[in-house]
């Protein structure tokens, strides 16, 4: 895969190139609908022509958050089930953006044509999903259309993810500027209004004031930053067994073995990446595309160009990886094949509740945001910060929802609740030498429009015994180790 190392001279260029890419489209489509927000198109309460929305997406409720139980013998199952509804959702809305000018004529034809056969085939999914978790969630089944600037429902998108705090500033172009489109088009998003000046954010990190008894060491592995190119658009902890299960491209590092089809013994025997060869964890996150009008490898592609995933992969500058402890106690050994999600891929359409990537500039790294990207000066670099759960059920390596055996530590006091134990904290940093200002995206789902809000971070802990003990021993001793 490719890596570009260009550099605009100045940050305008890129933000008017941006403006030249929502102007032309870009593939967002711009339908007129007469539905209020939240409804879909049928019953229909009809707007004057000055409330129409422009209709961008399609919404669904996320089944997999719902899911508090799953019979051990039947979460392989439930996962391909999940993994359905999702191409099922990718499928309804290429159909959206193929017939958009269909649907603009004939706002009907969206509810006949596109969501009531979306629902009928979600409700047979959920029929059988029902039927192995003993959970009703047939009225999971209807999705809606919604627009790009809708708020989606449980929350406001956030600023910053340590102490939230303002983004302070609209992050909106320059006008004028007939400077030429350097940037190419993207499949489907982002936006300008995507994008922020990182100088005009407030600083707004937050962390909490270490106390007695503080595990105050770190350990840091090095598994380099995915030189060799190993990509893939599966998802082993969300959908195993599943190819393409992602429906966007992911950058790995450490574990060589991770596909979908990987078992925790093929992760066990994996070759690794990492400097010290007793960790063979698998760290993925979706790849950066600088959108350049460049065609990657992956153009007519699962995951990428078949999955609106366009433009050249960018391999990161740098990628630090540090396990990090508690700001209030001593941590304890994370179990091996832990697995850790952080962040969610869906939270465009389904708020920001799970949403835990930050996005900042090298030297501006108190001022993180959360559904922006960053806009940086000249000679500063793109960061994305993933800070993982960092507490732990004390019984569990996953959960029917691969989130509920792990939680974060209460952002005022540090502490873990519910009696979950505090294990060592993944902080993951990845930095990107890129042209300053829009221009580049992360691979997201089709329909989350390459939001940054749905970035997002994967983990399985495949660290041998002895050097999960050294990591623990590191950082309860107030040690810096590597």
């Amino acid at each position: 895969m490719r890596r570009t190392r260009k550099r605009s001279t100045r940050a305008k260029r890129a933000v008017a190139a941006s403006v030249a890419l929502i102007l032309g489209g870009g593939g967002l489509i711009a339908a007129n609908v007469y539905a209020s927000a939240g409804q879909g198109w049928g019953n229909q309460q009809q707007q004057p022509p000055d409330r129409q929305n422009a209709v961008s997406t399609i919404d669904c409720p996320d089944v997999g958050d719902e899911l508090t139980q799953v019979p051990e013998s039947s979460r392989s199952a439930v996962d391909r089930e999940l993994a359905t509804l999702d191409s099922q959702i990718t499928v309804a809305y290429q159909r959206l953006a193929d017939n958009k000018e269909r649907v603009e004529s004939d706002p009907a034809f969206a509810e006949q044509q596109i969501l009531t056969p979306l629902r009928n085939e979600r409700l047979n999914i959920l029929q059988r999903i029902g039927q192995m978790t003993g959970q009703q969630v047939e009225s999971l089944a209807p999705c809606t259309l919604r627009a790009d600037d809708e708020q989606p429902a449980g929350g406001d998108g956030g600023g910053g993810d340590d102490g939230g705090g303002d983004t302070g500033g609209e992050g909106e172009p320059e006008e004028g500027g007939e400077e030429e489109q350097d940037q190419g088009q993207a499949g489907n998003g982002p936006e300008a209004s995507d994008f922020v000046d990182i100088t005009t954010v407030q600083p707004n990190v937050n962390l909490p004031r270490q106390r007695r008894g503080a595990s105050r060491g770190s350990f840091v592995t090095n598994c380099g930053t995915n030189k060799n190119g190993k990509f893939n658009p599966d998802n082993v902890i969300v959908a195993p067994g599943v190819s393409n299960g992602a429906h966007h491209m992911h950058d790995y590092v450490g574990n060589q073995a991770n596909d979908a089809f990987a078992s925790d013994d093929d992760l066990a025997r994996g070759r690794t990446t990492c400097r010290n060869q007793g960790d063979r964890s698998t760290y993925y996150w979706p790849v950066l595309r600088l959108q350049n009008g460049q065609a990657e490898a992956d153009a007519e592609a699962d995951g990428g160009g078949k999955d609106q995933n366009v433009g050249e992969i960018q391999t990161p500058a740098q990628v630090t990886l540090n396990f990090v402890g508690s700001p209030v106690s001593k941590v304890t050994a994370m179990p091996r094949f832990l697995r850790i999600i952080t962040g969610d891929a869906k939270a465009f359409t389904n708020g920001d509740a799970n949403a835990n990537a930050s996005w900042s500039c090298t030297g501006f790294e108190n001022r993180q945001l959360k559904d922006k990207y960053p806009i940086c000066p000249e000679g500063s670099k793109v960061v994305r910060t993933f800070r993982f759960q960092s507490c732990w059920d004390g019984q569990n390596t996953d959960s029917a929802n691969h989130r509920t055996h792990v939680a974060f530590a209460d952002p005022a006091s540090g502490r873990c609740g519910n009696g979950f134990r505090a294990i060592p904290q993944l902080v993951q940093r990845i930095v990107y030498d890129v042209p300053p200002g829009p221009g580049f995206a992360v691979d997201s789902f089709p329909e989350q429009l390459h939001k940054p809000i749905t970035d997002h971070g994967d983990f399985i802990n495949v660290f041998d015994q002895r050097l999960m003990r050294r990591v623990v021993s590191c950082i309860n001793d107030g040690r810096r180790c590597a």
